[in-house]
């Protein structure tokens, strides 16, 4: 059965902008009679917690969202990833890189070099250089031998979207699956059919679907939702005040005020006008959506 999907990090507590993200992908879900399924995307032993998932599944349950099946935790597919980068691997169409991130951000910013992405320093290296380094103690990421070919992607609400190809990393050097192995493969194994997220990954859609061409698999439709930005026209951030439920109840404003805000933001409601996710499903049309950034949905710092 075709499924919609929200997959947050369990980095932190989910602010407004994450919180619309979500109410987007459970309305374009639902509007489709979909399975909704959350995804915790914990592969970063560093950053993720447990509490913080905890309370992020509180908080979606509070705006009144809900899913299909248990939560699914990135961290236990290892498996399924390593079983991938192998078969790439075994195709040679990965290669180790030793570069520090400090070494990749100083190549892009040099003459002709194409700002965030990887210049292909260690493309070439030979087995011989590449086992040296790791002989010295140098630990390697993998990344995707791309060839830098220009890529066409199908976005729900932007339509076609062609864009140059990077070579990703697959997997860190820390052994861990990188964010766009894991992402491509999860979604194709869990039946996702619709990818509905933040339009910040916009830039890294072609390189995912290319690697899901060179999977075989099928890609998904992929509808990237305009960010929630501050007073100050930047993303959405803890310096901006109270940007999570936790933060706006303090302050006095509910939950079913939140939900409306962000109604308003996406044009279904007034933005004092008391909805159910019920009710906004019936007045939501998959086929449109806000094209700019969107608006802060609460004035804050006292302004309400």
């Amino acid at each position: 059965m075709p499924t919609g999907r929200f997959a947050p990090s369990p980095s932190g507590p989910l602010h407004l902008g994450n919180l619309r993200t979500a109410m987007v992908a459970w309305l374009c879900a639902r509007s489709d009679h979909s399975r909704f399924i959350v995804r915790i995307e914990d592969l970063d032993p560093i950053t993720s917690r447990r509490e913080h998932e905890v309370t992020q599944l509180a908080d979606l349950a509070a705006l009144g969202l809900d899913w299909d099946g248990p939560v699914v935790r990135q961290s236990q597919r290892a498996g399924e990833h390593q079983a991938v980068l192998q078969d790439l691997a075994r195709r040679d169409l990965t290669y180790p890189c030793f570069c520090s991130r400090r070494e990749v951000r100083e190549a892009t910013v040099a003459p002709h070099g194409i700002p965030g992405s990887y210049p292909g320093t260690c493309r070439s290296l030979s087995a011989d250089e590449a086992a040296h380094r790791v002989h010295a103690g140098t630990p390697a990421a993998w990344r995707l031998r791309s060839e830098g070919e220009a890529v066409t992607i199908i976005d729900r609400w932007r339509g076609a979207v062609t864009q140059r190809v990077d070579d990703i990393v697959l997997r860190r050097n820390d052994g861990v699956a990188a964010y766009h192995l894991a992402v491509v493969v999860d979604d194709d194994d869990q039946q996702v059919a619709e990818v509905v997220r933040g339009d910040d990954l916009l830039a890294a859609t072609s390189s995912q679907a290319l690697l899901l061409d060179l999977l075989a698999r099928p890609r998904p439709q992929w509808a990237h939702v305009p960010l929630v930005r501050g007073s100050d026209g930047e993303r959405l951030a803890k310096r901006h005040g109270a940007v999570t439920l936790a933060d706006l109840d303090a302050e006095g404003i509910g939950v079913g005020r939140v939900r409306s805000r962000l109604a308003a933001s996406l044009g279904l409601a007034g933005p004092d006008e008391i909805v159910t996710m019920a009710q906004l499903l019936g007045r939501f049309d998959p086929g449109q959506m806000p094209p700019d950034a969107a608006p802060l949905p609460f004035g804050l710092n006292g302004h309400r």
